[in-house]
């Protein structure tokens, strides 16, 4: 008998683990984006700017979730 995990339980394990490090790694930029340097506050900065922010997030966000998708497909 083998001792240790089976590899198919390290796999799944590994890809929650790095699905969710990607999710809160996400959530932190932007909220520190967003929040710290003022990027996402309409009052404080020229309109281009946190409409810039916002598409940026938007795209990171769809790219994010492309890469669930096509890791948890497999």
């Amino acid at each position: 008998m083998e001792r240790g995990m089976d590899r198919n339980v390290k796999k799944y394990f590994r890809k929650v683990l790095f699905s969710v490090a990607l999710g809160f790694g996400w959530m932190i930029g932007c909220a520190t984006a967003g929040i710290y340097f003022h990027l996402g506050y309409w009052n404080t900065n020229p309109a281009i700017v946190p409409i810039l922010f916002y598409s940026c997030m938007a795209i990171t966000l769809g790219l994010l979730l492309w890469w669930y998708y096509r890791t948890w497909k497999k």
